[in-house]
């Protein structure tokens, strides 16, 4: 009887130790594929809260900074939160000014013409009666109304909001674009300046110096409708 007992209790720990030994395969394949879920899940947790998508430029000029910048003071109103949708809309806006600026630019143009084709004859005119001050006023109505136009379209320009991507590296018409507007605007201004300060006694020696300006005015603006064309 002792020795069946033993027989028994022999063959039961050898069935155990190979009922373990043909476990624990199994047990290590489900370790293996319970790490890989615990990877998985934290995989998921962590796209969970993606990068915010780039919606602005890297560079935009302070002036749209201002306006149109993550924190923008547009950006205080819900219609132009900065949400991808939204950004959408703002790029029709973008286009909308964009057409303006060109129209408004084409006219401006025209005004630029007309203002010089006056000056010259102004010029031309004596300083005294009422030939030479019909021509100024006419002169000083068209340049009230370039100055309008111009300034105009600038700032259809400068205000617009920024466009999606950014501007790719080397030479392009908008940067020759821009870098000739950098011209006409200053020589714009001192065009203006210098004509305020024809009206004193000084008005033979500022006159080369005005026309100078004007000149460059006209023909960096025209140059630079040119090349946005092309």
């Amino acid at each position: 009887m002792k020795t069946f007992i033993m027989v028994a209790l022999l063959a039961a720990l050898f069935s155990v130790e190979s009922q373990a030994q043909k476990e624990t395969p199994a047990k290590q394949q489900q370790a293996k594929k319970d790490t890989t879920a615990t990877v998985d899940l934290l995989g998921e947790m962590n796209q969970a809260a993606p990068e915010k998508a780039k919606l602005l430029p890297d560079k935009i000029i302070f002036t749209q900074r201002i306006f149109w910048g993550e924190k923008g003071l547009m950006r205080n109103f819900n219609a132009f939160e900065l949400t991808p949708e939204k950004r959408m809309a703002e790029l029709k806006v973008r286009r909308t000014m964009l057409v303006m600026h060109q129209i408004m630019g084409t006219l401006t143009l025209g005004g630029m013409i007309a203002q010089g084709i006056y000056g010259a004859k102004l010029y031309k005119a004596t300083s005294t009666g009422i030939n030479y001050e019909s021509l100024k006023h006419t002169h000083e109505a068209i340049a009230a109304g370039v100055n309008i136009g111009y300034f105009s379209t600038a700032a259809l320009s400068l205000f617009a909001p920024p466009k999606m991507l950014n501007e790719r590296k080397g030479y392009s018409s908008i940067k020759l674009h821009r870098g000739l507007a950098i011209v006409h605007f200053s020589a714009m201004v001192a065009t203006n300046v210098l004509a305020t300060m024809m009206d004193g006694p000084n008005n033979a020696k500022i006159r080369p110096y005005h026309r100078a300006a004007a000149f460059t005015a006209f023909g960096a603006f025209a140059a630079s409708m040119i090349v946005i064309k092309f």
